[in-house]
């Protein structure tokens, strides 16, 4: 990338250790004008400070949006359609967020005619991926610096020498001199990795998490709360309707609270290693035992177990940075289609880390009680027809069985 002439380039820019340094890196390496783009998606902190951050730094085109609402509603709504979870623990709470930070950076870099776009992803991590495959979906042409595949430093605490020998500000999450854990948050989850995580052994500090209490610490009285869905969205809490941005907001308050969402997962990176990270996903764990509860009451049987078998698939696209391609679009037609049914209210109870589903209702149930019951049901299911049932698909097993 160096032998390419770049006069400027559009940062994904937090304010953080990394992209503080790669702002003067870039300046310097480049010789080129930086652009930086701080989106709000839930972070749970003020951004305004990145703009301060950057003026000091030399910007002068500063983009910070508020993209909660896009987020919630364009990503992580549709996501939950599909029930995704990556290797049957992890609710894809970094991966899903940047596609959309992608986008914005590729629309921001034609806006304000930029060469090239930037991100802080590390060599060793899926976000380098995740970036660049959604950038080049949307812009074929587009170039990408990715400074951590090309500059000397090789941890954080040469990142941390650099911004003292710059005299870069720094907001240090610890007051030692340890390198304080790698942070990614928005309204899906805040995840942890590095520092004391890097040995699977070691259990998180408990002052680590920030979103939830400890289910020990939870309250001992169990909250009923419940959702209300719209072709498989959630539109109201408590039937008071809501914004897809504010029912995250508020799941993730009302769960938190009760010590749900906490999850220490060793997952299999596609760059070819193992990582070690915890995630706090308060939200999403509700979200997605909520919508499971009103798909059953709702979706065919074939339906939903062919839904099922896609869903693994469907989670690694999205993890692996594929959103903008067209078989995970090709894939969420086929789930938003099976979602016109999913209508009606889910009612839980949430206690120390624990979410019971203790009632679902639907205008479009498919649950008959007259068939269902254990009780006379009049002659609406025959007991006698499941014989032949049993003797078709028992005929291979006796036949091997005669051998």
């Amino acid at each position: 990338m160096k032998n390419t002439k770049i006069n400027k380039v559009v940062l994904a820019y937090s304010g953080g250790l990394d992209t503080s340094i790669i702002v003067k890196w870039l300046q310097d390496t480049y010789q080129c004008e930086v652009v930086t783009f701080t989106a709000d998606i839930g972070q749970g902190e003020e951004v305004e400070p990145a703009r301060a951050k950057a003026k000091a730094a030399g910007v002068e085109q500063i983009f910070i949006e508020d993209l909660r609402e896009e987020f919630a509603r364009d990503f992580v709504f549709p996501m939950f359609r599909a029930n995704a979870i990556y290797e049957g623990e992890y609710l894809l709470g970094t991966s899903i967020a940047r596609p959309l930070i992608s986008k914005r950076l590729v629309e921001i870099a034609r806006e304000v005619g930029a060469d090239a776009i930037s991100h802080g992803a590390t060599g060793k991590g899926n976000d380098q991926v995740r970036f660049e495959l959604n950038a080049y979906a949307l812009d074929a042409d587009i170039q990408v610096i990715a400074p951590w595949r090309e500059w000397e430093l090789s941890s954080r605490e040469s990142l941390m020498a650099y911004a003292e020998n710059h005299g870069i500000e720094i907001d240090y999450q610890k007051q030692d001199k340890k390198s304080p854990y790698s942070m990614d948050a928005n309204l899906l989850h805040i995840s942890y990795e590095g520092d004391i995580l890097e040995d699977p052994w070691a259990e998180p500090e408990d002052d680590m998490w920030r979103w939830t209490v400890s289910p020990e610490n939870a309250p001992d009285k169990a909250e009923y709360i419940e959702l209300t869905y719209s072709k498989g969205d959630i539109i109201a809490i408590d039937d008071e309707a809501m914004s897809p941005a504010t029912v995250m907001e508020v799941l993730n308050q009302r769960a938190g609270s009760h010590g749900i969402g906490r999850d220490d997962i060793v997952e299999n990176r596609f760059v070819g290693m193992k990582s070690r990270g915890c995630y706090e996903t308060p939200a999403g764990t509700v979200m997605l035992k909520a919508h499971r509860a009103m798909e059953s009451l709702t979706l065919d049987r074939n339906a939903a177990h062919l839904k099922d078998e896609l869903m693994p698939k469907y989670a690694e696209m999205v993890y692996n940075g594929f959103w903008f391609a067209p078989e995970r679009e090709m894939l969420q037609a086929a789930i938003d289609q099976t979602q016109e049914s999913v209508n009606g209210t889910v009612r839980l109870k949430l206690y120390k880390g624990g979410i019971t589903v203790v009632g679902r209702k639907s205008d479009d149930s498919l649950f008959s009680e007259k068939i269902a019951t254990f009780e006379d049901d009049e002659g609406a299911y025959d007991q006698k027809d499941a014989a032949g049932f049993i003797k078709l698909n028992a005929l291979r097993l006796r036949l091997k069985a005669l051998k």
